[in-house]
């Protein structure tokens, strides 16, 4: 039997916030806790609806750990079920299959991704390399505190189903407008730039992610900001400014 997940509060606010009560949420990750990630039979301390909003959360957060285990083609709906701890039931109350569940968990995936780095990103005051580092700060810690959706987003997308990888594309083009915005904000020396290069660096980080991914895992990606910022600032101010941006960012 596979481990099943688990959900903390701060991971339950995050996803249902804006619904629910921070106080009904955290007693929802009491009762979790208190059952092993599986809710008590008949819980009644909470309205049904949370109850049926959390359980979703945990299909989405199984799916993520059980394509990150076996890759997208081998998860059957038995091995959601399993890292969940919910009914076969339940899981059909939420999607309708498989690739249902498995775009879904991506979407909400994306969304934390995005948000991550735009918060990181946020401070139009900045001048755009240090923009761009805080995105890439954000980015590896991303990937860091949440493998799962990390190894998802950039592996094992490519071998799911076409409307993943559509999903996967429109990703990294937020991506690269989020960058494109913080080099013409933050005025780089060849203003205006051509949007392509954003593009072009978010493909190559992409590229380089997935294969270290791939291989190594999510473990000590902080070694990779140096490498990272010169290849994003190379395209915009030329080797000097690159290999600046390079000791800044290993210092």
């Amino acid at each position: 039997m596979a481990e099943r997940v688990r959900l903390s509060a701060q991971m339950l606010v995050a996803a249902l916030g804006d619904s629910w009560a921070p106080t009904e949420i955290g007693i929802a990750a009491e009762l979790l806790a208190g059952g092993k990630g599986q809710f008590p039979r008949g819980v009644r301390a909470l309205p049904a609806d949370l109850v049926r909003a959390v359980q979703r959360e945990r299909i989405l957060a199984a799916m993520l750990r059980a394509t990150r285990q076996l890759g997208y083609r081998e998860v059957r709906v038995q091995d959601v079920l399993e890292r969940a701890g919910v009914s076969r039931p339940t899981f059909y109350e939420h999607f309708d299959n498989k690739e249902g569940c498995f775009l879904a968990a991506f979407d909400a995936a994306a969304d934390r991704l995005r948000d991550c780095i735009d918060a990181s990103a946020l401070d139009s005051a900045r001048g755009w390399c240090d923009r761009v580092r805080a995105a890439l700060e954000g980015l590896l810690r991303f990937i860091a505190e949440e493998p799962d959706a990390a190894m998802t987003l950039i592996v094992d997308a490519r071998a799911a189903c076409p409307d993943a990888l559509v999903r996967r594309d429109e990703l990294l083009d937020r991506l690269a407008e989020c960058l494109d915005t913080c080099v013409r904000e933050g005025g780089s020396a060849d203003a205006p730039p051509s949007s392509i290069a954003a593009a072009g660096i978010v493909g190559g980080i992409d590229a380089l992610l997935y294969s270290r991914l791939s291989r190594e895992g999510t473990d000590d990606l902080e070694c990779l900001l140096p490498s990272l910022m010169y290849f994003a600032v190379l395209p915009y101010e030329g080797h000097e400014a690159a290999s600046e941006a390079l000791a800044v960012s290993a210092g």
